[in-house]
């Protein structure tokens, strides 16, 4: 039996990436003759249907969306116990990769690839679902720096979602989930907000707001520290952005923007501000006569001068005679006297 070939389609070529849950793989789907990425849930949990659950759960939601910015899942199945779901390959590495390359990104860098992911998340918040695992694993990034969301694992459908619901265990990275989640609280598009603020605060200052070796120690400084202000870590960041930041990274979720549409709608509207501000300040272009190109050999000549009209040639012509005018006006002239026999003739007849 060849274990690399999957429902007698998908050839297994090359391991991607292995997580908690599942590998991913890089794959051929012999039918359609293209590239695609395979996730396979462990052995080990393919088993116990709660996962199992998940993981379809995961292929359903991910499904029903459409949009440049998320990944597309083209298929999902089970072959020799083994549950697998067929996706969009997206060529390039993950944010948390460059992260780790780079240290922090630039300003507009980070507006560039933050409006991308809040369009996808904002997306899918209209669609009815939460993410809940919002991080730079989950978000790949293209040769061409095209942001695409993955991974909607535990997203969770808005309608199935109590306002008092507690949870026993909690789903989701503690270095990334909102205070709420940290807390077995319900989510809500404003956790994703949240997640995306400190996915905000690492690219523009090289580190995460809170930092923990344990877990639980993390969630602790979600639900009850503050962040250090960015601009300390960064003096780069406009005061602007650091208010935003800030704003999304509150332990109240109303206090935050809403959707991840409207804190995409934020960061795309100070983009554009900033670049009116860049070109109203710029100096205007300098135009720059070229010289005019001589040969080698070519003698130089003094520069020739435009001729004008001496002021003495002016005044030895002060009048320019107009024929046009000067006709027009015989004309008129002789008009005028050709009547005069008329009107000596009325005015001795009117006496008499």
């Amino acid at each position: 039996m060849d274990t690399s070939l999957l429902n007698n389609r998908y050839q297994l070529e090359q391991s991607l990436a292995t997580g908690g849950m599942a590998t991913v793989y890089r794959a051929r789907d012999t039918m359609l003759e293209r590239t695609v990425a395979i996730k396979i849930l462990r052995e080990d949990y393919s088993h116990d249907p709660a996962f199992q659950e998940r993981f379809h759960q995961e292929a359903k939601a991910a499904a029903n969306l459409s949009h440049p910015n998320i990944v597309t899942v083209h298929d999902f199945g089970l072959d020799g116990g083994r549950l697998f779901i067929v996706m969009e390959f997206v060529p390039g590495m993950d944010l948390k990769t460059y992260l780790r390359r780079r240290g922090r990104f630039s300003v507009a860098e980070t507006l560039r690839l933050m409006a991308q992911a809040c369009a996808g998340i904002g997306y899918a918040h209209r669609a009815g679902l939460v993410h809940c695992d919002v991080k730079p694993q989950n978000m790949l990034i293209t040769p061409d720096q095209r942001l695409k969301v993955v991974d909607f694992g535990i997203a969770r459908a808005l309608a199935s979602i109590q306002p008092d619901e507690k949870a026993e265990v909690v789903w989701g990275s503690p270095q990334y989930f909102s205070p709420e989640q940290a807390s077995g609280k319900p989510p809500s598009p404003a956790s994703d907000v949240y997640s995306l603020g400190v996915i905000l605060y690492e690219m523009l200052t090289g580190q995460p707001p809170f930092s923990a070796d344990a877990p639980a120690e993390l969630a602790r400084l979600h639900r009850e520290a503050m962040p250090k202000a960015p601009r300390e870590l960064n003096p780069q960041i406009p005061p602007a952005i650091e208010q935003i930041i800030l704003k999304v990274l509150t332990k109240e979720p109303a206090a935050r923007y809403r959707t991840a549409d409207q804190l995409g709608r934020v960061l795309l509207t100070f983009r554009e501000q900033t670049a009116t501000a860049t070109r109203l300040t710029a100096p205007p272009p300098q135009r720059i006569s070229a010289p005019p190109v001589r040969s080698p050999t070519q003698p130089s000549r003094p520069p020739i001068t435009p001729l004008r009209e001496p002021p003495a040639a002016l005044e030895r012509n002060p009048i320019v005679l107009d024929w046009i005018t000067i006709g027009l006006g015989l004309l008129a002239l002789l008009a005028v006297g050709g009547l005069a026999p008329f009107w000596l003739w009325v005015y001795f007849t009117i006496r008499h």
